[in-house]
């Protein structure tokens, strides 16, 4: 995960929910990544969980300054947006595989179930959203230039969300995927081939080459969104993680008295919980 100042009361609930939903949580192992020391921070996890086993490694936000283009949310273009593909890089060698999980989420299961997945010899496993208009992730001057589109040739690609994947961080380095992201970030810069943030440049070197992970995993989009974070009902179907991917932060909705329903889920695991919150629906 990254940690950052902004979203760090995101970050312990997510770790929290991880903990609370372990069979053996003395298992877990964190690796947090920052861009810059901050000490605040870091004696914050302490206090809060201080049995953690975890390790913090900074990204060095220069990799990327030159890179991000601006896109549709401010939110999206911070240089820790982009630390995830930077991750097999920073994390040490004997780290084979993790699971990378974004801040704005809880976990309502065992998380070894996650990391255990097969990959099936494929150096990424996330849920996929096949029934997604794929093609509204680029922009036309990307499909109208046969030499940018034909990246997908042989591929039959879908969206799949970055905030929870489980890499194989050794196929990663072998395969120097971060150069091939590195690559579309540097063609970004000189046409707009698409809006959103660090999700493009994964779509671009990944999509229809990963592993489909149940959807149960990564129930998404409950911030609504990129806009505007209108409220958003959960979908049918069983759950093992919530995530309130888009504009709208559930301790955010909650703190300003107005919070969406969805909301109240996250509440439990809110370790900032201020004696304002109502409860009432």
């Amino acid at each position: 995960m990254t940690l950052d100042s902004n979203y760090l009361r995101g970050t312990m609930a997510a770790v929290l929910s991880i903990l609370q939903h372990s069979t053996c949580p003395e298992n877990v192992e964190f690796h947090f990544l920052w861009s810059r020391h901050e000490p605040d921070v870091s004696s914050s996890i302490k206090s809060t969980f201080p049995y953690l086993n975890f390790k913090v490694y900074r990204f060095n936000s220069k990799k990327v300054r030159g890179k991000i283009s601006k896109s549709i949310r401010q939110a999206l273009d911070q240089p820790l947006n982009y630390a995830r593909i930077y991750l097999a890089d920073i994390i040490p060698a004997e780290v084979k595989r993790v699971v990378y999980l974004d801040s704005d989420l809880v976990v309502v299961d065992d998380i070894k179930k996650l990391w255990e997945v097969d990959l099936e010899n494929k150096v990424l496993a996330a849920p996929e959203y096949c029934h997604a208009n794929f093609t509204t992730y680029f922009t036309d001057l990307f499909w109208s230039d046969p030499s940018m589109s034909s990246i997908f040739d042989g591929r039959k690609p879908c969206y799949f969300n970055t905030g929870v994947m489980v890499v194989d961080v050794d196929k990663w380095r072998q395969g120097d995927y971060t150069s091939k992201m590195e690559e579309w970030m540097g063609v970004q810069k000189q046409k707009r081939i698409y809006h959103l943030g660090s999700l493009p440049p994964f779509l671009l070197v990944l999509g229809g080459d990963i592993t489909g992970v149940d959807h149960r995993w990564n129930q998404h989009g409950l911030g609504g969104d990129n806009l505007e974070g209108k409220c958003r009902s959960l979908h049918p179907g069983p759950i093992s993680l919530l995530h309130w991917s888009g504009k709208g932060k559930p301790w955010l909705r909650l703190d300003s008295r107005k919070p969406c329903t969805v909301d109240h889920l996250w509440a439990p695991y809110d370790l900032y919980r201020s004696s304002t919150h109502s409860f009432e629906e």
